[in-house]
C-alpha cells in the first residue's frame, strides 16, 4: 500500500509539472512584442507591369535626381520653379499683370499668392484655379516623375510600333483622393522599349464641352541629369479612343494645335 502510494504522489508531481511545462510554452509561443512586428515600409511589394515599366521610364529620365530637384524654366512668358525635398515639395510661378509682379507658390498643398510682394487674400476659386494652373504645367515638365504617385492607377494595354519604333502603350487614370482637381482624365503615355522615355503622350477632358489631346515629344534635352523635352499638340475629335491617336498621328489624320515649349531650363541647386 505504501509503495502505491509513493507511485501516486510520484504520477501527481509529473502530471503537475507536464502542465506547468505546456502552459509556459503556450504563454511563451503566443507572446508578441515591438520587435516581432515587421515594419510596413521594409516589407515587400510587388509591382505590375506596368508599374515596372513606369519605375524604368522614371529612373530613364533623371531617377532619383528628382526628390531633390530645383529647377526653374519658362513656359509662355512665365517663369516656374519646382523644389523638391521627397515628398514635399514647392512650386512657384511668376509672372506680371500691368505694372504688378505675381508670384503664386504651391507649397506641399498649400497654395497662396502675393501682388508686388504682399500676400493677397484668395476665394476658394481663386486658389482653385491658381493650384490647377501651376500644377499641370510642373506635372508635364517633370514627367514620367508624378506617375509614381499613389493616387495614380496604371495598366499595360498594348505594345505597338510608331514610325518604326516599338512602344508600350500605358493607360493611366487617378484616384479622386489625391488625384487632383481633374482626377477625372484619362491619359496614354507610350515609353519607347529601348531608351525608356516618353516619346508621346494623350489625355482626354471634359470641361468646357470635352476634348482629346495628342502630344508628340521633341526637342529632347538633359540638363545636370534630368530629362525635358517640347511637345507638338494635337487635337482629335471629342470620343475618339485614346489608344488610336497614334495610328491618327502616323496617318496626318490629327490638327496641329500648338507648341508646348519648356525653355530657359536651369538647374538651381549648382
Amino acid at each position: 500500500m505504501r509503495s502505491l502510494k509513493l507511485v501516486l504522489i510520484i504520477f501527481t508531481i509529473g502530471l503537475f509539472a507536464s502542465c506547468q511545462f505546456t502552459e509556459k510554452k503556450k504563454v511563451i509561443s503566443t507572446e508578441v512584442t515591438k520587435d516581432t512586428i515587421p515594419d510596413p515600409s521594409e516589407i515587400p511589394v510587388s509591382l505590375s507591369e506596368s508599374e515596372k515599366i513606369i519605375q524604368e521610364s522614371i529612373e530613364a529620365h533623371g531617377g532619383d535626381l528628382y526628390d531633390s530637384a530645383n529647377y526653374s524654366f519658362v513656359f509662355r512668358k512665365n517663369t516656374f520653379q519646382f523644389k523638391n525635398d521627397k515628398s514635399n515639395y514647392e512650386y512657384t510661378k511668376t509672372y506680371k499683370k500691368g505694372d504688378s509682379l505675381i508670384v503664386d507658390v504651391l507649397k506641399s498643398g498649400d497654395f497662396s499668392r502675393s501682388v508686388n510682394g504682399s500676400v493677397v487674400e484668395l476665394s476658394d476659386k481663386d486658389i482653385a484655379v491658381g493650384t490647377g494652373a501651376i500644377n499641370s504645367v510642373i506635372y508635364f515638365a517633370t514627367l514620367p516623375y508624378k506617375l509614381s504617385d499613389k493616387a495614380v492607377n496604371s495598366k499595360l494595354i498594348e505594345k505597338i510600333t510608331v514610325k518604326g519604333e516599338n512602344y508600350y502603350a500605358i493607360q493611366v487614370t487617378f484616384d479622386e483622393e489625391g488625384g487632383g482637381e481633374d482626377h477625372d482624365d484619362h491619359y496614354f503615355y507610350w515609353i519607347n522599349t529601348k531608351t525608356k522615355k516618353i516619346d508621346f503622350l494623350a489625355y482626354n477632358y471634359s470641361v468646357n464641352e470635352g476634348g482629346v489631346r495628342f502630344r508628340v515629344g521633341y526637342n529632347k534635352r538633359v540638363v545636370d541629369g534630368i530629362t525635358f523635352q517640347d511637345y507638338t499638340n494635337y487635337e482629335a475629335a471629342v470620343g475618339t479612343p485614346l489608344k488610336d491617336l497614334p495610328k491618327l498621328y502616323e496617318a496626318n489624320s490629327l490638327k496641329e494645335l500648338s507648341k508646348i515649349k519648356t525653355e530657359n531650363v536651369i538647374n538651381l541647386n549648382k
